[in-house]
């Protein structure tokens, strides 16, 4: 093909013909900005096709982990709803003129309210990475691409929570510290003494008479307030964020 046209460019010289060979040129050089442009158009969709795979790819990674996220942040709001709930029938039951909850009743009750620590942790190595890496923009879905950028300091604000909530929780246990009261009575109660193979001396310290402390049920109100503040304002929003992002991860994913 070159051959020819060289060919007939000598031609057109050789015959002293100047516009046609002018004319010749300008086809020339037309033929050659439309095989550039050719050559860049497959290109393009090359590396169209390669950035929509590597899409794919981040999306079934990061539905994924979501799943798994989502999986745990039900299981920890079912841990948190059983704690407020144990610690509100406690303070029902002390606030009652009967109080007819019992050593082993109360000791269980302080146990499944107060024994389970509260702690959003997440998978999120694959957004991470695409974060620190830059290739979050890879995700052609620019809502979906800031509700990732959201979910990172979401979770900043849910840790933030989840200490205080924690820190309520400690004043609480920090009763047990003193001499009025006995660990050791609500390990007996609940099978954890025995558990851990302890052995029972047969001495037991009650710890009904905190009931009637205004100081534990000033520590037991907080820590009641901060778990339904916990749920309300803070898991309840990072879930439906989660389902929106779940969403919009299925609905991207071919």
């Amino acid at each position: 093909m070159l051959k020819l046209f060289r060919s007939i460019r000598k031609g057109l010289l050789s015959e002293n013909k100047l516009s046609k060979y002018l004319v010749y040129a300008l086809g020339e050089i037309i033929l050659l900005v439309i095989g550039i442009l050719i050559a860049l158009a497959i290109n393009n969709l090359n590396q169209d096709r390669i950035k929509e795979k590597n899409e794919q790819i981040y999306l079934l990674g990061l539905r994924e982990e979501f799943q798994f996220s989502k999986a745990k942040l039900e299981e920890l709001i079912a841990v948190n709803k059983a704690n407020f709930e144990g610690a509100k029938q406690i303070l029902e039951h002390s606030s009652s003129p009967t109080n007819d909850l019992d050593e082993r009743d109360f000791s269980r009750l302080m146990y499944a309210s107060l024994s389970m620590d509260i702690a959003f942790n997440p998978n999120n190595s694959l957004l991470t990475e695409m974060i620190n890496s830059g290739n979050l923009k890879n995700i052609s879905n620019p809502v979906l691409r800031i509700l990732l950028t959201n979910w990172i300091a979401t979770l900043e604000d849910i840790e933030r929570q989840e200490r205080d909530l924690g820190i309520q929780r400690e004043r609480v246990l920090d009763l047990f510290r003193r001499n009025e009261y006995s660990l050791k009575t609500i390990l007996l109660h609940t099978g954890l003494y025995e558990e851990f193979g302890f052995p029972d001396s047969g001495s037991h310290h009650s710890n009904l008479s905190l009931m009637e402390s205004r100081e534990f049920e000033n520590n037991m109100l907080m820590f009641i307030l901060t778990s339904a503040a916990t749920e309300t304002a803070h898991y309840e929003p990072l879930m439906q964020d989660l389902e929106d992002i779940q969403a919009l991860i299925d609905a991207e994913i071919e």
